[in-house]
């Protein structure tokens, strides 16, 4: 096997790793008052004023996630939770500010893929293992969009175009995890894309319908009203399968279209490290009780996920295993 395939392998592999290591696990700062409050489900933990710190801007994946997450979380609990956005630096200026939130138990935080790929692209202070994981929503694959009126009609005319006149696409960060998927189609297709980063989802849309990209790999969440609206197409699922949302039902994956590629993302929540056990299992159970509202259901379906939802030690064992493989992908094993 070639290097080439060996990285496009283990990339891939990213798009099912939650659900094995979830498989596996089945067999066997203005932020919140300062410490671990007092109880629900927590024995002694009792939430204060809680923050949600989501560490991008205002209107992309995590921002919608964060604030579904929040006003789940009160509903199914005493808490009071106020959402912020710490943007910058891809996500590591708000991990950086949750990372001093140690011990805190009345500050969360919206985490996804980003968690995992900045400590092994960057050089940043901190790492999965710095912080307390309590739940996973479930996983987000990607597709990849066009304008409505775009000349492109299937990811190969979008591969063609950066081979023959060259393709500006769009990114959430230098380093944002959308970035794979694009990484995965120059490994299979010998194409190279002109990047353009941005910050947030939403910027991407913006920078898409304003004409400064060619395409842009998103969430179907952060476009389904655009897509709906008729403004944005898109041109392939960077999925395993197609998904059975009726709006995307009929977008052929990547592979269908001969490019061998998908990618998922998790989503979840994190506490701060070093929160009490009694904070930790609160918010464990205020999470157990989410999956089980009329909330939850509608922030996956709305939302066009797969709701793989894992809690505690069981989704430290998925980025356990996101952060193994994507660190030999980018050979920092």
């Amino acid at each position: 096997m070639t290097a080439h395939k060996r990285t496009r392998g283990a990339l891939a592999a990213l798009g099912t790793v939650s659900l094995i290591a979830l498989t596996a696990c089945g067999n066997g700062g203005d932020a919140g008052d300062g410490g671990d409050g007092g109880s629900t489900g927590g024995g002694g933990f009792e939430p204060g004023n809680v923050t949600m710190i989501v560490p991008f801007a205002a209107g992309g994946g995590s921002d919608i996630a964060g604030r579904a997450t929040a006003a789940g979380f009160e509903e199914v609990s005493d808490a009071t939770i106020t959402v912020r956005n710490i943007d910058g630096g891809s996500g590591a200026v708000g991990y950086s500010e949750f990372l001093g939130e140690a011990g805190n138990g009345n500050v969360l935080l919206a985490t996804e893929t980003a968690l995992i790929a900045l400590p092994a692209t960057q050089d940043v202070e901190f790492t999965y293992e710095d912080f307390t994981p309590i739940m996973m929503l479930g996983e987000d694959y990607t597709l990849i969009v066009v304008n409505a009126d775009s000349e492109l009609q299937t990811c190969p005319d979008l591969v063609e175009k950066a081979k023959s006149e060259g393709a500006d696409v769009g990114i959430s960060g230098a380093t944002g995890l959308d970035n794979i998927v694009f990484t995965l189609m120059e490994e299979e297709t010998g194409a190279s894309f002109n990047r353009v980063p941005f910050e947030s989802g939403a910027e991407l849309l913006t920078a898409l319908l304003g004409g400064q990209v060619e395409a842009i790999s998103v969430n179907p969440g952060e476009v389904s009203g655009q897509i709906e609206s008729g403004d944005v197409r898109p041109l392939c699922a960077a999925a395993q399968e197609r998904y059975e949302y009726e709006m995307l039902a009929d977008v052929e994956t990547a592979a269908e279209q001969g490019i061998d590629v998908s990618f998922a993302q998790f989503r979840g929540v994190l506490a701060p490290g070093d929160i009490s056990e009694e904070a930790r299992d609160y918010w464990i159970g205020v999470g157990e009780e989410f999956v089980e509202t009329d909330a939850y259901t509608e922030y996956i379906e709305s939302n066009m996920m797969q709701p793989t939802a894992a809690f505690g030690d069981d989704f430290t064992a998925v980025l356990e295993e996101n952060d193994r493989i994507l660190r030999e992908v980018v050979g920092q094993q």
